[in-house]
């Protein structure tokens, strides 16, 4: 399913989001005839890998920041971002399999440990551990459950093997949280948060804390960035 990105999440939705998976980026408008033959092309192929690659669709004509970026001089213009940087990307309408090759080039045939990381039981993920001891996937599901019974500290260092994502970020604070007896729950977040942000300025333990607890709220929820921006005003 394809998401309309605008230039205020483009960030979240795109680049934050390539970190997990590639995302393919539709640059397009609506008076734009060969934009309305692509677009469904495009919303089929990646439906069809079941979730390994995303669709994000921009308007150029309500986005000028996004179109800026991309340096746009005709559309439509495709690109695919990984991990934040662009890794490939066409210009113009193209037949379904230009558009399926394309997009199949996003997706790493899946390796044995890709397949017990799927898995998702401890003993499964070991083993894809002991085959890629830097798979970040199985990392951060062994570490999920290693702070689900209480050992924040092994999910830690197997985290700490791994680049910083905004999942491991989650993960990691979560594994610090429970370290310290803090448990986290959506009635006592905001009471907690408000009693952490007299003592950020002074406190290091308070300001990771916070942070910590930010971490754990999801991405779109509009209290993350007040939050955010309280504890700035209040640090600078």
């Amino acid at each position: 399913m394809a998401v309309d990105v605008t230039d205020a999440t483009f960030e979240q939705a795109v680049m934050a989001r390539s970190e997990e998976v590639p995302v393919v980026i539709d640059l397009w408008a609506p008076w734009c005839g060969p934009c309305r033959v692509l677009g469904p092309i495009l919303e089929s192929v990646v439906d069809s890998t079941g979730g390994a690659v995303e669709l994000a669709k921009v308007n150029v004509d309500e986005n000028p920041q996004v179109s800026a970026a991309f340096r746009v001089q005709s559309i439509p213009a495709v690109f695919a971002v990984s991990r934040r940087q662009v890794v490939d990307g066409f210009v113009g309408a193209k037949p379904e399999p230009a558009v399926r090759a394309f997009v199949a080039g996003l997706v790493a045939e899946p390796s044995e440990a890709d397949r017990l990381a799927e898995a998702g039981d401890e003993a499964s993920l070991r083993r894809a551990l002991e085959l890629e001891p830097g798979h970040e996937g199985a990392i951060v599901k062994l570490a999920s459950l290693l702070v689900e019974r209480g050992e924040s500290e092994e999910a830690l260092a197997w985290l700490s093997k791994v680049p910083e994502t905004a999942e491991t970020r989650r993960v990691a604070a979560l594994a610090r949280l429970a370290a310290s007896g803090q448990g986290v729950s959506d009635g006592s977040l905001e009471q907690r948060l408000a009693e952490l942000l007299g003592r950020v300025k002074d406190d290091d333990d308070a300001r990771r804390e916070y942070l910590d607890l930010l971490e754990t709220m999801r991405p779109d929820d509009p209290r993350r960035e007040q939050h955010r921006r309280s504890l700035a005003a209040r640090l600078f």
